[in-house]
Formats: structure tokens, sequence, C-alpha cells
């Protein structure tokens, strides 16, 4: 049965006419048009679709909209501003950590979970965060390249990682 709720993304709360066990993927994608999460393996495996609820890396296609409510959503459509890219994103551009693309939105929201809680991290700790997502092209040498460069300008900014 679907009801009106209040989903709060990337700062702007959306009122949908949905059922709460609908998968968040599918309401940002459809309902809101934000199209960086992909539509991956469906079953939480690859990481294409993830997005930070409440600042935690979550799979958005097994996360059901009732789990996200009263919690803020950051697609990575959310990360520029004011014209500028987010400093993971141009890190990932500096580092050409990118082939296809495809896995790149879920890549750099899992890698932005760890620097909020790891400002600092090591090699085998951005590997052991990015585990759960999958390049087909194989750049997993350019992520975490990318990640170790971003990781300088998300200390330096106020309030640090967002």
């Amino acid at each position: 049965m679907s009801e009106l709720t209040t989903l709060i993304v990337n700062g702007t709360a959306h009122t949908l006419d949905s059922t709460h066990d609908r998968p968040l993927l599918d309401v940002l994608r459809e309902d809101l048009g934000l199209t960086g999460c992909k539509i991956g393996c469906g079953e939480g495996a690859c990481g294409a679709c993830t997005v930070l609820v409440d600042g935690v890396p979550t799979r958005s296609c097994i996360t059901p909209l009732g789990a996200a409510l009263g919690h803020p959503v950051l697609t990575v459509e959310g990360l520029a501003a004011h014209g500028q890219l987010h400093p993971l994103q141009q890190a990932f551009l500096d580092a050409d950590a990118m082939q296809c693309g495809y896995c790149v939105p879920g890549m750099i929201m899992a890698a932005l979970g760890l620097l909020s809680q790891v400002p600092n991290p090591s090699e085998d700790a951005i590997i052991a965060a990015m585990q759960g997502n999958i390049c087909r092209c194989g750049t997993y040498t350019r992520i975490v390249r990318a990640i170790h460069q971003a990781a300088p300008a998300l200390r330096a900014q106020p309030g640090g990682a967002r």
C-alpha cells in the first residue's frame, strides 16, 4: 500500500507516494531522476548503487525506502558545489581512475564514507573499505591512488569529508 512520505536527498526534502518496501535505488532513479547510482547486480554485491545514508555507505538496491526515511541520503549528484567538482570527483579524474565509468559513482560514495570515518587511511584500509565495489575495467590501483589524493583535500575542508 502506497503512502505519502518525505525523503531527504542531497539536502532537499522530497514528498513521495510510494510503498516503504520499494528499493531506495528505484525511488532515486525513477521518482527523483537521480541516475548517478547505477543498477548493477540487484543483490548488494557490486556496489554500483552505493549512496550514503546518515553518512554510511549503503547499497540502495537492497535498502527499502522505509529504512532511509528520517535519515539524510547523499548521492553522487549532491557532491559538486558552486560549479566545482568534489575533491573525490576531481581525484578520480586526475588519477584516470575510470574507463567505462559505470562503477565510479558507487566507488566515490564508498570512498567518501571511508574518508569521513578515517581521514588518513592506509592503502590496506582503502582496499578493505572498497572490497565490495566491483570495477569491471580493473582500475583498482588508480582508484586507490585517487582516494589517497583526495584525503588531504577533504581533511582541509571545514568539517572534514562531506
